[in-house]
Order: C-alpha cells, then structure tokens, then sequence
C-alpha cells in the first residue's frame, strides 16, 4: 500500500519508470517496493534482460523510499551489482530500504528478485534539495 503521498506523485509524473511498466505497490517512511516485468524490447543481444532495465527499476525504487518522507529528493550517487540475469518474462520486485539520513543526504539499499533469487543489490545516496 502506497501510504505517501509525495511519493506517489512523483511516481505518477515519472513517464519514464510507467512506460517501463513499472508499478509502485508500497511507499512509506523510507521503503519502497515496485515490480516490473521483463518485456521482449528489454531483452538485450545476449537473450537476457538489459541491465538498465534492472537499473530502472532499482532506481525507481530508490526515488519512491527517498522521496516517502516528503521533500523533493533526488539521486546524488548509485551503484549496482549484477548478481544473475533476468530472462524474457520474468517479473522482478524491487525493495528499497532507507539506511540512514543525515542532513540533506541519505543511503538506500535495493534488492531486486526474482521470486526468492536475488538479481541485483543497488545502493543509493540521495539528497534533499529546494524547489
């Protein structure tokens, strides 16, 4: 359940993650889970799911836990690493949990999965800014 509205509203302005089919089904206090499903354009030569297509969604994912708690909040910094690949089909969950924030900034770990199988560990340092 989607209990942050600021969240929410920047998931339902963000085209790029909704043309990816990406769905936001939790969004509160500095976690976030969303899910995506690997379609035939986001499968690379290799038969496998593109890396920035699991990127995207862990990213996504990110902005959705940093952004729970209500100010603007952007990336400053992400890395991940590639655990197994993700095939035509699959659907993949994505959980963001917040680390710690201090000040403006901010760490977040995601997990992207497949059913039990880990696919990808992202970490995230966001930063508050003014609009």
């Amino acid at each position: 359940m989607v209990r942050s509205p600021a969240a929410q509203a920047m998931f339902d302005d963000d085209a790029a993650s909704r043309s990816a089919g990406i769905e936001l089904l939790e969004a509160d206090d500095g976690r976030a889970v969303a899910r995506m499903r690997i379609t035939p354009e986001m499968v690379n030569g290799h038969k496998i799911a593109h890396g920035g297509y699991v990127f995207l969604l862990a990213d996504t994912t990110f902005a959705c836990a940093c952004n729970s708690h209500g100010p603007v909040t952007v990336a400053a910094g992400a890395e991940i690493s590639f655990v197994a690949s993700a095939r035509l089909g699959d659907e993949l969950l994505a959980t963001a949990e917040e680390r710690t924030r201090y000040g403006r900034n901010g760490i977040y770990e995601v997990t992207v999965r497949r059913g039990d199988e880990v696919i990808a560990e992202f970490r995230g340092r966001s930063r508050t800014i003014s609009r």
